[in-house]
């Protein structure tokens, strides 16, 4: 189990390096620059900026270092395969692997990737607790109770909430739970960045809001879970045996389901606790999210990078305990070489 661990945390480390590589190109390849805004500083002044961040720099190889080197009559091959590869793409590889992502160019190097995720992510993450909580305990007893009450009312109306929910996405609730609201109740879910600080009733619309979509296809799939293990044989046998429903609905049927259940747990608690980018806009949540797309119009390549692989590692490790956590919930789940 112990190998089985270490080989999937291991994976991690090319999914970085894959993302990183990939975010890098695209956001190079993107027109206009961090500066672009700046439309009234001068010529010299864009280029000591420049030349402050690397940006100055090849993207890829650096020959015009090596040439110069030459010309100083520099001839050790160490020192020119340095200059060589002394280039944006490497440099920002390199600081990756020593957890170092750059300073943000939008604040002019005052604050640093890691400060920023530091600062902002406190708050994507309570508003993904909030949706994950609210996801399970209301995704997974619906699921339950339509599967044992199957094709009555309960079951029916358990199937119209979720397939609403999966089917409307959540910017459209989002905006359509505001417009509700506000005309119906005169009241604004949108409060000030000072409620934020805390973990207050500021989360708790923007988080149901967030975690609709993971609920209804929780209940989804837990009432096709349950279905499928009530039809098996051994729950047979468990009634016949004189079991109470309790103890076969929890003991022998509830448990069986959580397999695919908890597969798509891991993921979902990834996604939701990654992907708030736009409730946090509707909702003027100021936290990581927000700050991504906002990075986005103003070409912060450092931040977008940034955010992209700590998302990417937060996904990688959730899929990693999914993984682990099979045998713990089924033993009859065994690592074999």
């Amino acid at each position: 189990m112990l190998e089985y661990a270490l080989r999937r945390i291991l994976w991690v480390i090319p999914v970085i390096i894959a993302v990183a590589a990939v975010t890098f190109f695209l956001m190079y390849r993107a027109p206009g620059g961090p500066w672009d805004r700046e439309k009234t500083l001068p010529a010299a002044t864009l280029a000591s900026l420049n030349a402050q961040f690397g940006l100055d720099k090849p993207l890829w190889v650096n020959p015009d270092a090596v040439r110069e080197l030459r010309a100083q009559g520099v001839s050790n091959p160490l020192a020119l395969a340095t200059a060589y590869i002394d280039s944006r793409f490497l440099n920002y590889m390199t600081g990756v692997f020593r957890f170092d992502l750059g300073p943000s160019y939008a604040s002019k190097g005052a604050e640093s990737v890691q400060e920023l995720i530091a600062r902002k992510f406190p708050i994507s993450l309570k508003l993904g607790i909030v949706a994950i909580v609210f996801s399970v305990v209301v995704g997974i007893p619906l699921g339950i109770i339509a599967s044992l009450r199957q094709n009555t009312w309960i079951d029916y109306l358990s199937l119209g909430t979720s397939t609403l929910g999966v089917s409307v996405p959540t910017f459209v609730s989002g905006l359509l739970l505001l417009l509700f609201l506000a005309s119906s109740f005169n009241f604004s879910p949108i409060r000030g960045p000072e409620e934020w600080e805390g973990f207050g009733r500021a989360y708790l619309l923007p988080g149901v809001v967030l975690g609709l979509g993971t609920m209804a296809y929780m209940a989804r799939l837990t009432r096709t879970s349950m279905l499928e293990i009530k039809r098996q044989d051994y729950i047979r046998t468990a009634r016949a045996k004189g079991l109470a429903d309790r103890g076969v609905v929890g003991r022998h049927m509830l448990r069986n389901a959580l397999i695919p259940i908890i597969t798509i747990l891991g993921p979902a608690a990834a996604d939701l606790v990654t992907g708030s980018i736009i409730i946090e806009s509707i909702f003027g949540a100021p936290g990581l999210g927000r700050e991504f797309v906002e990075s986005i119009a103003k070409r912060d390549y450092s931040v977008i990078m940034g955010t992209a692989i700590f998302y990417a590692i937060l996904v990688a490790i959730a899929n990693v305990f999914v993984d682990l956590s099979y045998g713990v919930i089924d033993p009859r789940i065994r690592v074999r070489r």
